[in-house]
């Protein structure tokens, strides 16, 4: 599919592996619409700098995913602003690093929280946005998932399973809306310098890059990368692919 025009949301387009698949998509001729849950001046700084760097439109948009009726304003805003919406980005995501065996700490309101935000709130944008990309006649959707949805591992099992979660709705949504959306995921491993890592202990950190093939942390230009090339393919869909210098095989 030809990007260059095409309009992409992306959640947490201000985060540290979002703003790269916002730069990404831009470079590619993409107009971004950056959306933010609380950081409004850096998604407004991530948004002025695409356009004057990529000479593309560019917008940031405040939303709260777990709030339903947030998120139809939130696409309706985007449609508005741009006249279409062909791409959506899953990036927006929460996590609080509670050790496997402390189920005490794994308390549900936590369990909760992380999955509103990981696992119900792209439901919530998936099924908002779907009229839109069906309309543009290529709509492409890509969710950010984790290897801690492959295996028992990650910053807790409540983000575990909704990285899971995450990943079988990717199947589930490439199966309802074709032929006219793709929907495709990627999952990284351990990335450096994200909002996610922050909240890992330092032990999970040195333990998830010392296990790496290639003895080092993912890279986020990377996975900004296939995230450019599922929203280009045209053949792809229902498919999750793992970037975490060689620690998952699936």
């Amino acid at each position: 599919m030809e990007l260059r025009g095409k309009v992409a949301l992306v959640t947490g387009g201000n985060g540290g592996l979002g703003q790269r698949i916002c730069h990404a998509l831009a470079r590619e001729g993409v107009h971004i619409a950056v959306m933010y849950a609380q950081s409004k001046d850096q998604a407004e700084g991530v948004a002025r700098e695409l356009a004057s760097q990529y000479q593309i439109n560019a917008a940031a948009f405040g939303c709260d995913i777990t709030d339903g009726a947030a998120v139809e304003t939130l696409v309706a805003a985007v449609k508005a602003r741009f006249g279409r919406l062909d791409i959506l980005i899953n990036d927006a995501a929460f996590n609080k690093s509670v050790p496997f065996q402390d189920l005490d700490s794994l308390t549900v309101e936590l369990w909760e929280k992380i999955m509103a935000v990981n696992l119900t709130g792209p439901m919530r944008l998936i099924k908002a946005a779907a009229p839109a990309l069906k309309a543009s006649g290529a709509g492409r959707i890509v969710n950010i998932s984790s290897v801690a949805g492959l295996g028992p591992t990650g910053s807790s099992i409540a983000y575990a399973v909704s990285k899971a979660g995450l990943i079988h709705l990717t199947r589930c949504m490439a199966v309802a809306l074709a032929p006219e959306t793709l929907v495709n995921c990627v999952a990284p491993g351990l990335l450096e310098g994200t909002r996610a890592t922050a909240n890992l202990r330092p032990e999970q950190i040195e333990r998830s890059a010392a296990s790496s093939l290639l003895q080092k942390a993912a890279d986020k230009d990377d996975c900004a990368d296939m995230v450019v090339t599922m929203c280009r393919t045209d053949t792809m869909t229902g498919q999750t692919i793992v970037i975490d210098a060689g620690r998952i095989f699936h």
